[in-house]
């Protein structure tokens, strides 16, 4: 069973994370500032520019995610072997950081599929490493408020970069290619933050592991460790690309200059509500969280799947960015409970790899419905997914709860 958090306030408890932690929130939210301005018009600039299909906006954010995802099983196990996280998550940040220019300068489809790419194995690279430095760097009891804070902060930049993005194509007249250029400047901040703000914690503290990928290693990850991967993977089969918010939004007759618009809404729920939800989590546990963040996806998909105007879109929107923050923070925290803390670094990889694949499939599948039957069709399968998602966990939510997972 994991740690209690300490009594006293919430502000306190914040307050009683290490410094490091704060920064890595600091490091994502500029990050996720640079990123998610050029993303939120991507899918509009690909489609309405370059005549793009959905169902290559579909492969290529597919292929985006899941080459992130399968670059964090090699980047955890790295950092797992190395017994030092900063290094790798800092070359991640890096790469994203000096592949941003690439976005203004690329004139075809080609081109922005490798710039994207080159992006997301930055993200690749430093996202398992990260989660494992939250997790080496969290005080007893406060893991959840730790995975919260850094998620919050990481989706306020989710919300900055599209609110920024709407700003300057109001005041550049729809230039896409001068916002793509004024993104390049926060990943850069980002990527000075991480390599002079942030510690690795003493050696000492972090055991090392000569082999973390050998089967007899893997092993020792233990039955509640894969048992939130499966769950975690049938869920992301609901969880396409937010590309398709974008576009659904744009169906029923919002302005192109006001797409990014759908971010700024999604993730302003997200991050009010990742940070209290995580440090709830540390009191009242997480499966019971995590069943009501399920709940609420559904309830989004079908919201979004029936709208037939700007509002109904809208609060669909709000609910898909409830039931993340529900949800993404929590996830991580259980990977966390339920893996040793020698293989924390591959534990995330593995996490992400297979999450990642699932998201493949979810994109490729949900733009290939759409292209067909059209946006009702692809988040009615978003629901069936979700559901079968809670069908599988709540026969194991006893096991869990039972576990090390609060």
């Amino acid at each position: 069973m994991a740690d209690q958090a300490p009594p006293g306030p919430t502000r306190y408890r914040f307050r009683a994370l290490p410094l490091s932690i704060w920064m890595l929130g600091f490091v994502s939210l500029f990050m996720d500032t640079s990123s998610e301005m050029i993303h939120a018009l991507l899918p509009v600039y690909l489609v309405g520019v370059l005549g793009t299909s959905t169902l290559m906006v579909g492969i290529i954010e597919g292929i985006a995610e899941a080459t992130a995802s399968i670059t964090k099983i090699f980047s955890g196990a790295i950092s797992d072997y190395l017994g030092r996280r900063k290094l790798l998550a800092a070359l991640g940040y890096g790469l994203a950081a000096f592949s941003k220019p690439a976005f203004p300068l690329a004139g075809s489809v080609g081109w922005l599929m490798a710039a994207r790419f080159i992006d997301r194995v930055g993200k690749g690279i430093r996202g398992a490493p990260r989660d494992a430095l939250v997790a080496d760097l969290s005080p007893p009891g406060l893991r959840g408020a730790s995975f919260g804070l850094r998620q919050s902060l990481d989706t306020i930049g989710a919300f900055l970069g599209p609110l920024l993005a709407i700003l300057l194509m109001w005041a550049t007249a729809d230039n896409f290619k001068i916002v793509f250029w004024i993104a390049v400047l926060p990943a850069f901040v980002s990527f000075g933050l991480i390599v002079f703000a942030v510690r690795d914690p003493p050696p000492s503290q972090v055991a090392r592991m000569r082999s973390p990928l050998r089967r007899r290693e893997l092993a020792r990850l233990g039955t509640d460790y894969w048992l939130v991967v499966l769950v975690a993977c049938v869920f992301t089969l609901a969880r396409f690309s937010e590309a398709f918010l974008i576009l659904r939004a744009q169906s029923v007759g919002l302005a192109i200059a006001l797409v990014p618009g759908v971010l700024v809404v999604m993730n302003l729920v997200y991050a009010a509500v990742a940070a209290p939800i995580g440090l709830l989590s540390d009191h009242i546990g997480r499966i019971g969280l995590l069943v009501g963040g399920f709940l609420v996806l559904i309830l989004a998909d079908l919201v979004l799947g029936f709208a037939t105007g700007i509002p109904a879109v809208a609060i669909g929107i709000a609910l898909w960015g409830l039931h993340m923050g529900l949800t993404q923070g929590l996830l991580a925290a259980l990977v966390a409970d339920t893996a040793p803390v020698a293989l924390r670094g591959t534990a995330f990889g593995m996490f992400n790899l297979t999450t990642g694949l699932a998201l493949l499939v979810a994109s490729v599948l949900a733009g290939a419905l759409w292209d067909q039957l059209g946006p009702r069709a692809t988040f009615l399968a978003g629901a069936a997914f979700t559901l079968l998602a809670l069908i599988g966990l709540m026969p194991i939510r006893r096991h869990l709860t039972g576990g090390t997972a609060p």
